[in-house]
């Protein structure tokens, strides 16, 4: 499965996080983007997201996938590192591990019916784990997501750094991604 392919037609995003992706997390980049993420939720039938609402997830993964090509590379993984600030979120740790793992439950929240699909952590050693990413967001989406929840949590004098290490990548069709974490 590649990326911006739903597992399951009957996944569905709530709609408070489809708002604040577009108005907080676009939205710190510019006007400009926030009116183009309206722009590609419109061509989807997403014409004005409610809190309350429930929207087919693959809508918005088609709006999400326009949203990338119309706008430069980088801005899918700045992304990513603003979803733990403006999410549905989990904030009972303190710790970079607890942190990674809470990105699943983070998903769980904002996501429901079917086969969603999942992150899961696996810690490796003192200050390093892998996460694997088996969903169908884009691979630097993903790693500014796992960025962006360590550097939260991480020693004030930590490096984050993350590197693909899995024997898969949905790049190449596949279902998941594993990424090695390093704080």
């Amino acid at each position: 499965m590649a990326s911006y392919d739903a597992f399951d037609s009957a996944v569905e995003i709530n709609g408070q996080t489809v708002l604040t992706i577009v108005e907080a997390a676009m939205g710190k980049f510019s006007d400009e983007y926030r009116d183009r993420a309206l722009t590609a939720l419109a061509s989807e039938g997403i014409t004005e997201p409610a809190a309350d609402e429930w929207y087919p997830q693959q809508a918005w993964l088609n709006a999400f996938e326009t949203i990338a090509a119309d706008l430069q590379p980088h801005v899918l993984d700045r992304l990513g590192e603003q979803i733990p600030h403006v999410a549905d979120w989990p904030n009972d740790f303190d710790t970079v591990p607890e942190a990674l793992q809470s990105i699943d439950e983070a998903y769980q929240r904002n996501h429901r019916g079917g086969d969603i699909g999942h992150y899961r952590f696996e810690s490796v050693g003192e200050r390093t784990g892998e996460v694997t990413c088996e969903n169908p967001y884009p691979c630097p989406f993903d790693r500014g997501l796992i960025r962006g929840v360590a550097q939260q949590y991480a020693p004030v004098d930590a490096f984050v750094f993350l590197e693909e290490t899995g024997e898969t990548c949905r790049r190449n069709g596949e279902d998941a991604c594993t990424y090695t974490v390093y704080w």
